[in-house]
């Protein structure tokens, strides 16, 4: 039994940051009942004392009735088998899937399989990024890995661990700062605390459970991103400076930008269609994750959802009201070694002209850039 489509949470962090340690403490919370925690090999992770009995080949039931299996092969073949257990019976319910990646990994295969598989994408939803941060050795770790830094741009949550094994304050305040620059719109946590929960690290996506309706400043990180002071509008710079003097001595930070592209009024499908196409066909592959709220001129009344990470992109759905009265077009584009002069004059060129003025395909194809600068 499941309430489809089903979220998945993305559980990453680099080597030795704690994902096992905090995954142990959330299994015991009662609201992650009828969870499926999905890792990579049984031997390099320790679900402590939860093991009960080897219930089937590549899945383990847990003491607390959730499930551990690993990725068999790939990760679609994994929640194939999942939705085929529940659908069968073999699974009694199915309420939510954690996935944790390995230390290494860039989270944006992960988060693909989840959002472009045709038939996955009717039974899950992605729900959320949740990236930790090792308050010990996080500088580190960022300044000699990319993937690091790229863990974190695309979080949803930054939950810092360790930061009671005698970290210097000033060292974990100027890591709190690095991260807030690196993603500026996610919420940034502490494992210690004992609010860092369930509620807390959970339940990231468009739809709010604790109200029963859209969030859409929540979910495009607005709220986070205004508290710390780094929300980037529609200016149409885009070398403006964001004046953090510890940001000049970070080269991976400085390849990571977030910020936002705004236009009020509605704008037409055909127009945001072909930006968005152009812009992962050019540029996909440094586009780390984006976020949207879209008004269409052919139906204002009900905004558009896009969700995409690099060339792929989420169905688009439908609203079917504004949730928060706010209507126009809010993108939020976190990029790696993306030119964002690039993206706002190809964004200008298709909100700032009218319908019938819409750039010819075929001529931006061959060189957007050209034409995007008009």
């Amino acid at each position: 039994m499941a309430d489809f489509p089903i979220p998945v949470s993305v559980l990453t962090g680099f080597l030795g940051a704690g994902k096992t340690t905090l995954l142990n403490r959330l299994l015991k919370d009662p609201a992650l009942a009828d969870t499926a925690v999905i890792i990579n090999e049984y031997g390099e992770v320790a679900i402590d004392h939860l093991l009960v009995e080897q219930a089937s080949d590549g899945i383990i039931q847990l003491s607390d009735g959730c499930l551990c299996c690993t990725v068999r092969g790939e990760l679609v073949d994994t929640l194939a088998d999942l939705v085929d257990r529940l659908q069968t019976g073999r699974i009694a319910r199915l309420a939510r899937v954690i996935v944790e990646t390995t230390g290494l990994a860039d989270p944006a295969p992960v988060l693909q399989s989840v959002m472009a598989h045709p038939a996955l994408v009717q039974a899950f939803r992605l729900d959320g990024v949740i990236t930790l941060v090792d308050a010990v050795n996080g500088e580190a770790t960022l300044d000699a890995h990319v993937e690091a830094v790229k863990q974190v741009a695309v979080a949803d949550r930054i939950v810092l661990s360790k930061a009671d094994l005698g970290a210097n304050p000033s060292d974990l305040e100027a890591l709190r700062a690095r991260l807030r620059q690196i993603n500026p719109g996610a919420d940034l946590l502490d494992a210690g605390d004992m609010k860092t929960g369930v509620a807390a690290l959970f339940d990231c996506g468009l739809y709010n459970p604790a109200t029963e309706s859209a969030d859409v400043r929540r979910w495009l990180g607005e709220e986070a991103a205004h508290d710390h002071g780094h929300h980037h509008g529609d200016h149409g710079d885009g070398d403006h400076d964001h004046g953090h003097s510890h940001d000049h001595g970070h080269r991976h930070d400085q390849r990571v930008r977030s910020y936002s592209l705004v236009h009020d009024g509605p704008v037409p499908f055909s127009a945001i269609e072909m930006f968005l196409d152009l812009l992962r066909s050019t540029h996909g592959e440094h586009l780390l994750r984006m976020k949207g709220v879209i008004e269409l001129k052919e139906d204002p009344s009900r905004p558009l959802v896009i969700h995409g990470v690099q060339k792929i992109l989420h169905p688009p759905a439908r609203l079917p009201a504004w949730p928060d009265g706010q209507r126009g077009t809010r993108l939020v584009l976190i990029t790696l070694d993306m030119p964002e002069d690039y993206v706002r004059r190809l964004f200008a060129a298709f909100t700032n002209r009218p319908a019938v003025d819409t750039p010819d395909r075929a001529a931006l194809e061959n060189n957007p850039l050209a034409i995007a600068g008009q």
